[in-house]
């Protein structure tokens, strides 16, 4: 016989990481991460853009049903989905663009109608669109079906400000960071709804990751570094962990601060 766990209060259970400053920072690292990760699976490895897709949904779906399955929320878990969504968002633009032929433009298109249609999903469910906390299942799968369309979306954009538009990688992040400081001055000047300001936040930190990532890599010619995609991609991975571990123990220390003076 095995005894079944007692079920706990929805409001004791936040499967998400606190929106604070290490969750943009860390965010922005994840995101070009992903941008390198997935350049690296489709042109490195020259495994092309369908089989890049295919392996990265394969990991995707895997690490998502890892997530949603954990009954608390993990530091380490949670964040290699959000890496994994950000690789995947890197494919899913690409393979539009590129093999599809869609475009940049159509392909944004299709993805804000995906995102407001899963938004739109969520909000008739729960009537609002609060990322913090998340304790239901339901909720939580809405919540990384439009994270997938968020990085996708964020990765169409940051490649449409650089091939379509024309800008270099250094004025298509200096339009992507007035755009979320535009973002950072309403949250803080205005009574804009929080989870509105939340998603667009969440979707512009893309491209700037994006483009970060291909200032890293992309030839000089092209305006970037030359780094390799796998030695930029362990440098950008080592300092996700960084943050990751100065904030979790952070996090720790202000919870055990709280329970001594309880």
């Amino acid at each position: 016989m095995t005894a079944t766990a007692p079920a706990l209060p929805a409001e004791t259970i936040n499967k998400v990481a606190e929106v604070t400053i290490a969750f943009w920072i860390m965010k922005i690292l994840a995101t070009t991460l992903g941008e390198t990760a997935g350049d690296y699976i489709s042109m490195t490895l020259n495994l092309g853009y369908y089989v890049g897709f295919a392996v990265t949904f394969a990991a995707l779906a895997i690490i998502l049903t890892a997530q949603i399955r954990a009954r608390a929320y993990h530091p380490a878990l949670f964040w290699l989905a959000i890496i994994a969504t950000t690789t995947a968002g890197t494919e899913v633009s690409d393979l539009m663009d590129r093999s599809l032929g869609l475009g940049y433009t159509w392909g944004s298109v299709l993805l804000v109608t995906g995102l407001a249609a899963t938004l739109a999903v969520w909000y008739a469910r729960r009537g609002n669109l609060r990322v913090s906390p998340i304790a239901r299942r339901d909720v939580e799968i809405l919540f990384w079906v439009a994270v997938v369309f968020s990085n996708s979306l964020g990765t169409a954009f940051g490649d449409y400000l650089t091939d379509t538009v024309g800008l270099s990688y250094i004025a298509g992040a200096a339009v992507t960071s007035g755009v979320i400081g535009a973002v950072v001055a309403l949250h803080y000047g205005t009574r804009l709804n929080e989870a509105l300001l939340f998603w667009v936040a969440f979707i512009f930190t893309r491209p700037f990751g994006a483009t970060f990532g291909d200032l890293l890599t992309k030839p000089l010619a092209s305006g970037g570094m030359n780094l390799p995609r796998e030695y930029a991609s362990l440098i950008t991975l080592g300092l996700l962990l960084a943050v990751l571990f100065a904030a979790t123990r952070w996090a720790r220390r202000e919870r055990e601060g709280e329970q001594a003076t309880a």
